[in-house]
């Protein structure tokens, strides 16, 4: 979570994420890179990068379909959102979701941020990343045949905090969302009136030792209090310290959070990439899925 516009704002933003101050490693290479650029969808199984032109710029999306994908059944769909700097190739790897998305039999998409970020709560950029998230994702239920009643999105960092603004923002849109590593926070976030409109229903793995934990634990309370979510039962104590509390809300929505007292700014599970934590205890991308198919959204 930073931006490098100037040296203050990259001294502010410094102070929002640890991530954020570091350079990553440049993207390794591995099967769940994208394709080769093209301009138009054509829809098949495996990865293809799209290009299309929204708000005077060329920005582009990666969308991977299992091997069985024929086009002519509805399945559901993952939009996968990257933390900053990062891109489809960086958040696949790191998530592991084109394989989950190979056993289980869903869409994944990958829409990359201009400059490498999304315009969400605190950084990282000012585009209208909302906006270009509801157009892939028009293409992806009328050209790629999505089911429009399971949509999800999950991101990681500058990404799962995205996540909960496309949650508010794009209103009967999400059955779900899984935020790792990410918030509800800022002062959009900090207004009473900027709730969900539509049950959407989050799960989210916040780490103990992550420097922003104190405000993601702090956003999450309020979206349940803004939402008149109660405590559905007595919070689960999983191994080495880990919790995780499920709350059933006002408008129908269930909302899990895991905590997790010795994961920092990471995505728990994950093997190999950046932001990887393969000791976490618990693997969000398996728990994420779980959450996501117990999910979806009625009367559409």
């Amino acid at each position: 979570m930073f931006w490098l516009r100037s040296v203050a704002i990259a001294v502010a933003c410094c102070a929002l994420s640890v991530t954020a101050c570091q350079s990553p490693t440049a993207p390794p290479t591995s099967p769940s890179s994208p394709a080769a650029l093209t301009q138009d969808d054509k829809p098949g199984s495996g990865d293809q990068r799209i290009t299309i032109e929204f708000g005077g710029k060329t920005r582009s999306y990666v969308v991977h379909a299992p091997p069985s994908y024929d086009g002519s059944t509805a399945l559901p769909l993952v939009v996968a959102l990257h933390f900053y700097p990062g891109d489809a190739a960086r958040i696949a790897t790191t998530t592991g979701l084109n394989t989950k998305a190979d056993k289980e039999n869903f869409l994944v998409v990958y829409p990359e941020g201009h400059a490498s970020g999304y315009n969400a709560f605190v950084c990282c950029g000012s585009e209208d990343d909302v906006g270009f998230v509801k157009t892939v994702l028009a293409r992806m239920t009328s050209t790629w045949k999505a089911d429009p009643k399971r949509v999800y999105a999950a991101g990681i960092s500058n990404g799962g905090d995205m996540s909960f603004k496309l949650a508010v923002e794009l209103p009967g849109t999400f059955a779900a969302i899984a935020a790792v590593s990410g918030g509800f926070i800022g002062s959009a976030a900090a207004q009473p009136s900027y709730k969900p409109t539509t049950p959407v229903s989050v799960i989210t793995f916040l780490g103990g030792k992550d420097r922003y934990f104190g405000r993601f634990d702090t956003g999450i309370t309020q979206w349940q209090e803004r939402l008149a979510c109660a405590p559905g039962g007595a919070q689960a104590d999983l191994a080495n310290g880990i919790t995780v509390a499920t709350a059933t809300c006002g408008d129908g929505s269930t909302v899990e959070i895991y905590r997790l007292p010795e994961m920092g700014h990471s995505w728990p599970g994950a093997v190999q990439g950046e932001l990887s934590d393969a000791q976490a205890g618990v693997n969000a991308t398996d728990l994420a899925w779980d959450f996501f198919e117990a999910h979806a959204i009625h009367g559409r």
